[in-house]
């Protein structure tokens, strides 16, 4: 029987190459989150830098309210800043959203006194 000085790693590398096409394949589909969202352009956009979780509030093109991906009502927005205290806010609005109930989302967060809100857009090709 012939002896093996080395190992071959021909088969390994076919594998592994086989599922980095499959991941790369699958991560295109991944969707970013739960609601669509389509974010308004914006030239100056830049990636937000904190180091506390922040709170993900979402107004969606049906003019609905999510506080991190749970439906929420304009009235139990307030009530659920007034019990929790001022942190990091990420506000995501849909482009198709009334302006008024960003409006009316804002005043709430000054109101209650969170200050540190960044408003996501979509960096603009």
């Amino acid at each position: 029987m012939k002896r093996f000085d080395q190992i071959n790693v021909i088969p390994f590398i076919d594998i592994m190459l086989v599922l980095l096409a499959i991941v790369l394949t699958t991560a295109t589909f991944v969707a970013q989150g739960r609601i669509p969202v389509t974010l308004p352009d914006s030239t100056q956009a830049r990636a937000a830098t904190t180091e506390r979780a922040p709170i993900r509030l979402l107004i969606g093109a049906d003019q609905g309210l999510y506080w991190n991906d749970q439906p929420l009502a304009l009235a139990a927005l307030d009530d659920r800043l007034a019990a929790a205290t001022p942190q990091p806010v990420e506000l995501l609005v849909d482009a198709g959203a009334r302006f008024q109930r960003f409006v009316a989302v804002t005043d709430l967060l000054k109101q209650h006194g969170f200050t540190e809100v960044a408003i996501l857009a979509k960096r603009a090709a």
